[in-house]
C-alpha cells in the first residue's frame, strides 16, 4: 500500500489545489472520488491481465500478447510520450521552485531558466550513476517529503478560513480531471508488485484499494489546506500564470512556518518525481533499443531522456499545467484506461484466458470504463 502511495505522491500534487480550486473544494472532492474509482478499476484490470502470465511482465509485452503488434506500438509510444510530458512539467516547475529556494536560503538571484538547467544536469547525473545512488538519495528525500507535508498540514490547519471552502463552480470540474488521472497513476507498478507478492491476487487487490485510499485522504487534506488559506482570486491568478500551489500558499501566509514547510514540500516532491520518472524513462529507452542500461550506454539514454524536455521547458516556461493535462488527458488514458479494457475484453471473451483473479462488473463495467477514458481524451482535445 505504501509503495502505491509513494508512487503517486509527487509533483502532480503541486497542481491539484490550483486546478481543482477553480471548481471549489466540495466539487473538487467529488471529481477526485470519480478519478480514484476509475483508476482503481483500471488498475485491477491490469492485475487480471497479469494472471495470464507466469513470471514478471511489463505493460508493453502485455499489450503485445493481447492486441498484437499494433497494441505493442501503441503502448510503446503512449508510455514514451507520457513520461516525456511529465518530465517537461517537472522541469518547468523546478525553475521557479529552485530559484525561490536559492533566493531565500543563500540570497542568490537566479533566473528560473538557469535553475531548471542546473536542476536537470545535477539530478540527471545522479540517475546516470545508477539505481543504487538514486535509491539512497530517494530514501532521504522521502523522509523530507513526509516531514514537510506533516509540518505543513499541522501548522496550516489552524489558518484555514472555512468560508473560502464554500466557493463552488461545478462547470470547472472537468478542467482538473486529466491531472487527477495522472495523480492516481500507479498502474506502471502493477507488474512488479504482482511479482513481489508472489502472485497473491487477493493481497494485490487489497494493496491497490488501500494504497489508493491513502492517496485519496492525503489529496483531500492537501486541497482543503490550500483552498482554505488562499482566496479564490489568487487561485485564479496562479492558474493563469501556470504557477503551482505552494507559491500561492507562501504568498498568502508570508514568512510563516507553513510557507517554509510548503517550500520544502515542493522541493522534495519535484526531486522525488523527477528521479523516479527519469530513471524509469531511461531504462524504458534502453529496453526499447534492445540494450542494457549499463554505464557505457546510459549517458546516451540519459541525454535522450532529459535534453528534449529541458529544451521544451526553456522555450515554453508556462507549460506546467498544459504538460500535466496532456499527459493525463491523452497518453495516460490510452495506456492506463483504453488498453487495459481492450486487453481484458480480448482475454476474457475471445481467447477465454484462465486467470486466478477476475474484476467485477462484466462487459457493462468494461464499456463504462472505455467510455470514461474516451470522454477524458475528448474533453482534453476540445479544451485545447
Amino acid at each position: 500500500m505504501l509503495l502505491i502511495a509513494g508512487s503517486c505522491i509527487g509533483a502532480g500534487m503541486l497542481a491539484l489545489p490550483i486546478l481543482t480550486g477553480l471548481a471549489g473544494f466540495f466539487p473538487a472532492v467529488c471529481i477526485l472520488a470519480v478519478a480514484w474509482a476509475f483508476m482503481t478499476f483500471t488498475g485491477l484490470l491490469l492485475v487480471e491481465v497479469n494472471g495470464w502470465f507466469k513470471g514478471q511482465v511489463n505493460l508493453v509485452s502485455m499489450a503485445a500478447d493481447a492486441l498484437g503488434e499494433k497494441g505493442r506500438l501503441i503502448a510503446w509510444f503512449s508510455y514514451l510520450f507520457l513520461f516525456y510530458s511529465l518530465l517537461v512539467a517537472y522541469t518547468v516547475v523546478s525553475g521557479s521552485i529552485f530559484s525561490a529556494i536559492l533566493a531565500s536560503v543563500l540570497g542568490w538571484t537566479v533566473s528560473p531558466s538557469v535553475a531548471s538547467i542546473f536542476f536537470t544536469l545535477f539530478f540527471g547525473v545522479i540517475i546516470y550513476l545508477g539505481t543504487r545512488p538514486v535509491d539512497l538519495l530517494n530514501r532521504l528525500l522521502m523522509i523530507g517529503l513526509i516531514t514537510a507535508y506533516l509540518g505543513m498540514i499541522g501548522c496550516g490547519l489552524f489558518k484555514i478560513h472555512p468560508d473560502y471552502l464554500l466557493h463552488a463552480a461545478p462547470a470547472s470540474m472537468l478542467l482538473a480531471l486529466p491531472t487527477l488521472v495522472v495523480s492516481f497513476g500507479f498502474q506502471n507498478m502493477i507488474p512488479s508488485l504482482v511479482a513481489y507478492l508472489g502472485g497473491d491476487f487477493r493481497r494485490m487487490r487489497l494493496t491497490i484499494l488501500g494504497g489508493g485510499g491513502i492517496i485519496f485522504v492525503i489529496y483531500v487534506v492537501w486541497i482543503m489546506l490550500v483552498l482554505g488559506v488562499v482566496e479564490y482570486p489568487a487561485i485564479l491568478e496562479s492558474y493563469e500564470q501556470g504557477a503551482e500551489a505552494t507559491g500561492a500558499l507562501r504568498s498568502a501566509l508570508g514568512s510563516s512556518a507553513v510557507s517554509h514547510f510548503a517550500q520544502g514540500f515542493a522541493f522534495f516532491a519535484i526531486v522525488t518525481s523527477f528521479l523516479a520518472q527519469g530513471m524509469t524513462l531511461t531504462h524504458f529507452l534502453a529496453d526499447g533499443f534492445g540494450t542494457k542500461p549499463n554505464r557505457k550506454n546510459l549517458l546516451w539514454f540519459c541525454s535522450l531522456a532529459f535534453l528534449p524536455p529541458l529544451v521544451f521547458a526553456l522555450y515554453y516556461p508556462n507549460m506546467f499545467f498544459k504538460a500535466l493535462n496532456l499527459a493525463g488527458g491523452v497518453f495516460a488514458m490510452i495506456l492506463f484506461g483504453i488498453l487495459p479494457v481492450l486487453m481484458v475484453w480480448v482475454g476474457r471473451y475471445r481467447r477465454k484466458h484462465a486467470t486466478p483473479y477476475r474484476v467485477f462488473g462484466g462487459k457493462t463495467a468494461l464499456l463504462i470504463a472505455l467510455g470514461c477514458s474516451l470522454f477524458v481524451i475528448i474533453c482534453e482535445l476540445m479544451r485545447k
